[in-house]
């Protein structure tokens, strides 16, 4: 059922979140902040029929009928983008519906979400992609679907990839699916090559990590569980890394989580390669050492690295090196948790903590947000060629409001997604988002409420 339904806006309403769309609105005296501009300012925002028609200090009298949100001591930015959530829909929806996915999304301040095209069936025709747009149409959170790579489980043919670029598709990619092989991939990245389109791929050799359960290392083998070495993910990286060098195509690695992955890309960079890169808010803040609970919650694929590799992915966002930061949300079902840790399916949520857990590991209630908007919001949508979220007069407003004094707990049974899967549970975060403005809505959480007047 789409957005046009209703359905969405109901649940978000069953959760005490306020839900308007196309109301006049004025932002009052908020902190603005969008790198881009080089713009960190404290004004007013007024919004009319989802175009922001002036910045600055408004004079109300002036304004035509609208709602006020007092912003005074809040933040407001471009909306954030995530570049890789599993929605599960079609097919998994006992995992995550479209529907929950997207007020998920929404509740951890995102405005657009690429979604992984591992459902079922796979996203690999313009078909599925316009029934996912149909389905999403007109809701807060924009919905871009990532196309798969291949049309077979065997990686033998490629897509018409053509046809689901047409459909509005810009980034192709086979998560959840076995590597293709390097032919195949070349002659992907060749053919990409025709619309300048990127391949997001995960970096994995699948004959090294077989069954590894926990990274190789101390962890590994004091739990005695099969261990999973870090080279399984530098290797895959090294074979994607030489084909897009040998091709000259556009490649994305997705959530790369060890030092030597991170070196790889560095000497493709310096020799031209057209590479990016994100890792996920799991691997800046936790290690391997978590598995020793034989929690589920911390399995994840790749399997949580050292702490010397949590250290090496902070410097490399620190420096640039990482691009870009995603949930990869990951949404499982309470029955696929109760088993034993070794065939708990790998995968975390991460929608609705991301924003928190962000902003604990990077300066805890000072961030850096000029760093965390790039990350989150401006390097994400440049890799996906998705429009810039821009917070200037005439620009239609995409916004994520950021309250930077929320200090509050994670809980999983509060979670607007289906997942309850979340390895933060009880974690005491600094930052929480508001809520979002996009596309003519207004969603704003319930302890924000008491702002709207």
């Amino acid at each position: 059922m789409s957005w046009r339904s209703k359905k969405g806006a109901d649940l978000l309403r069953g959760h005490d979140w306020a839900v308007q769309r196309n109301q006049n609105i004025l932002l009052s005296g908020a902190r603005i902040i969008d790198p881009a501009l080089g713009l960190d300012q404290t004004a007013d925002i007024f919004i009319e029929r989802g175009k922001i028609i002036q910045i600055g200090e408004i004079e109300r009298d002036e304004l035509k009928e609208h709602v006020t949100i007092d912003m005074r001591g809040k933040i407001i930015v471009p909306g954030f983008q995530d570049m890789h959530a599993h929605f599960g829909q079609p097919g998994r929806e006992d995992r995550e519906t479209l529907t929950t996915g997207i007020c998920a999304a929404a509740a951890g301040g995102y405005t657009g979400v690429a979604i992984t095209p591992d459902t079922d069936p796979y996203i690999d025709n313009a078909g599925i992609v316009k029934w996912i747009q149909d389905q999403t149409s007109g809701s807060p959170v924009f919905v871009q679907p990532v196309a798969a790579v291949t049309r077979d489980d065997e990686g033998r043919r490629l897509t018409d990839i053509d046809d689901i670029y047409h459909a509005g598709v810009r980034v192709f990619s086979d998560t959840g699916r076995p590597a293709a092989s390097p032919e195949i991939m070349r002659r992907a990245l060749d053919y990409m090559k025709l619309h300048a389109l990127t391949i997001s791929s995960r970096t994995q050799e699948a004959s090294l990590a077989a069954g590894g359960i926990v990274r190789e290392g101390p962890v590994s083998t004091r739990l005695g569980q099969k261990p999973w070495p870090s080279i399984a993910e530098s290797m895959g990286a090294a074979k994607l890394l030489l084909l897009a060098m040998y091709t000259g195509g556009k490649l994305h690695l997705e959530a790369i989580s060890s030092t030597e992955t991170i070196d790889l890309i560095r000497w493709a960079r310096e020799r031209g390669v057209k590479v990016t890169c994100d890792t996920t808010p799991h691997y800046l803040a936790l290690t391997d050492e978590a598995c020793e609970t034989f929690d589920g919650n911390y399995k994840t694929s790749p399997p949580l690295g050292s702490e010397s590799d949590r250290e090496a992915l902070i410097a490399a966002v620190a420096d640039g090196t990482i691009d870009a930061i995603a949930s990869d949300h990951m949404p499982l079902t309470g029955e696929e948790c109760l088993v034993e840790y070794s065939t708990v399916p790998d995968g975390v949520v991460g929608l609705e903590t991301s924003l928190g857990v962000l902003a604990k590991e990077f300066g805890g209630d000072k961030p850096d947000w000029n760093q965390l908007i790039k990350l989150l919001s401006i390097q994400p949508r440049e890799i996906m060629e998705m429009p810039k979220a821009t917070i200037k007069a005439g620009a239609y407003a995409d916004l994520t409001m950021i309250d930077p004094d929320a200090v509050w707990m994670v809980d999983a049974k509060r979670f607007l997604s289906k997942g309850r899967n979340t390895p933060f549970g009880g974690w005491q975060l600094p930052v929480k988002s508001m809520g979002i403005i996009n596309r003519g809505w207004l969603v704003l959480a319930p302890d924000a409420r008491m702002l709207l007047k």
